[in-house]
């Protein structure tokens, strides 16, 4: 009996550890909603245990095939980051899921427009140098083509123009996809 009782506890954590942990999908690293839904899947008719920041956030069953959806995550501004263990139906815990790190942020990004000015006559050559400066990390569209940014987030285009109204949307956006758009009009008059 006394050679048993040793073997049978160390059965139970070989349960426990092979337990497998859940699996999240969180398919982008940044959001601007502040309540998400998280989906994934684990072991079928198992209980899951979601973590924020390493607090308890909700705990539900997974359906028969395994899958589950954590509706109504709240998240903070900042980073958040967000693990799950999977419960059998004897309460032991699996070790813990890969971590998910997720960026919320609801702020637009500072977009300005150092050239051209708005409503531009230009005469001479048929295109206009648009440039101007962004946070670090956004990307920037002018008229929806994506326009390279330096690592201090300034940026330098050359657009053609067309005979008379040129008109330009100019928008940064972060990775969290909040936005900044800029119109600038460009007339162009050949002499």
């Amino acid at each position: 009996n006394k050679v048993f009782k040793p073997s049978s506890k160390k059965e139970s954590v070989s349960d426990k550890t092979s337990l497998a942990p859940p699996v999240l999908f969180i398919p982008y690293e940044a959001t601007n909603s502040s309540i998400i839904d998280i989906k994934g899947y684990a072991s079928p008719q198992s209980r899951i245990k979601l973590y924020l920041d390493n607090n308890l956030e909700k705990e539900l069953d997974t359906s028969e095939d395994g899958s589950f959806v954590v509706k109504n995550i709240e998240l903070g501004l900042g980073t958040n980051n967000i693990f799950g263990k999977t419960v059998d139906d004897k309460g032991n815990e699996s070790l813990s899921s890969k971590e998910v790190r997720i960026l919320y942020d609801n702020e637009k990004p500072v977009l300005e427009i150092t050239e051209p000015e708005d409503n531009k006559e230009v005469k001479d050559i048929k295109k206009v140098k648009i440039s101007g400066k962004t946070e670090v990390g956004a990307q920037v569209f002018v008229n929806n083509s994506q326009v390279i940014i330096d690592s201090e987030g300034k940026f330098q285009t050359d657009m053609p123009l067309n005979n008379g109204e040129n008109n330009f949307v100019i928008k940064a956006q972060d990775k969290a996809s909040n936005y900044t758009e800029i119109a600038r009009k460009v007339i162009f008059k050949p002499s």
